[in-house]
């Protein structure tokens, strides 16, 4: 061109010094982020040395995730990268959350081959405030634990129990809130549950039902599974001695009324799927040991 300047950079070469397409500086350029320095008698647009560094910028900022507008907000001296990054960091931890939220979900609908209904429930479920999670666990306590005739300090505890999702939680911890969503907002479940803990709960000026030990106290799962890996056989005279020995010369009947309303409640997958949702390292699942206590319960029973 004969109104090229020769300290200045046309377009073209502004592409070939920084490896970018001439459209997307044309674009850029349009939008403010790198504006010409000048323009030829031609009307051409033409840049310098410090525009080559001003691209560069601008593709770091862009690379990050930062929109035009941000960019140009930055250059332009009305914010700094740091408060921008700060903004941005802030939006990506939320997308990352919303993210880990669907993955769990899509993850669950492939293990369980759920119907279209059953995705925008478990959906609806996972993404539910933390108010409206928390509506979920009082209605669900109100009518398993309300009106229970406790302890004072039992009763305390009982209201102050909660299962809350973290504000970051992982697949796992979303997957076992799924379930136990679905699993606490089922009436069935509640009114077994209310019968398991009326049954299992000591009241004011009594000791526990004797059928009790076998929630609150973990050896007693302990002691069966010892005897399991000896190969005890529920129906055995070993068995026999294992019962006496965990409950003495309680009313048998009632230890098993006790143990089988646990066991139709499903208590032991229920308290496994609360300490998943708090991220915790619950017990080993006990169903197996507490399946063959109350065979063993039957039989001698039976005797």
């Amino acid at each position: 061109m004969d109104d090229e300047q020769p300290d200045v950079l046309t377009i073209g070469q502004l592409a070939d010094r920084t490896g970018l397409p001439v459209r997307t500086l044309r674009f850029w350029s349009d939008e403010g982020a790198v504006p010409p320095v000048t323009r030829s008698a031609s009307g051409y647009r033409l840049y310098d040395a410090a525009s080559v560094g001003r691209v560069e910028l601008v593709r770091t900022l862009r690379e990050l995730g930062l929109g035009l507008d941000d960019v140009c907000r930055v250059l332009n001296g009305r914010t700094t990268v740091a408060e921008v990054a700060e903004a941005h960091v802030a939006a990506l931890d939320a997308q990352i959350r919303s993210l880990k939220v669907s993955r769990a979900v899509l993850s669950t609908v492939a293990k369980r081959d759920s119907t279209a209904e059953e995705t925008a429930l478990m959906n609806r479920l996972a993404r539910l405030s933390a108010a409206e999670r928390e509506q979920i666990i009082d209605e669900f306590k109100e009518e398993v634990f309300g009106g229970l005739d406790v302890e004072p300090d039992l009763r305390d505890r009982l209201r102050g129990f909660s299962i809350e999702l973290p504000d970051d939680p992982t697949p796992e911890q979303v997957d076992a809130w799924i379930e136990l969503a679905e699993l606490v907002r089922d009436p069935g479940f509640r009114a077994r549950l209310r019968v398991w803990m009326e049954l299992n709960t000591p009241t004011p000026g009594q000791g526990p039902p004797p059928g009790a030990s076998i929630w609150w106290a973990r050896q007693v799962v302990q002691t069966v599974a010892e005897a399991r890996d000896r190969g005890v056989g529920p129906d055995e005279a070993e068995a026999a001695e294992v019962l006496s020995e965990l409950f003495g010369d309680a009313d048998r009947a009632v230890v098993l009324r006790c143990l089988e309303a646990g066991i139709e409640a499903g208590a032991e997958h229920y308290r496994r799927l609360v300490a998943r949702v708090r991220g915790q390292v619950s017990a080993p699942d006990a169903t197996e040991e507490l399946e063959w206590l109350a065979r063993a319960l039957r039989t001698a029973d039976q005797a």
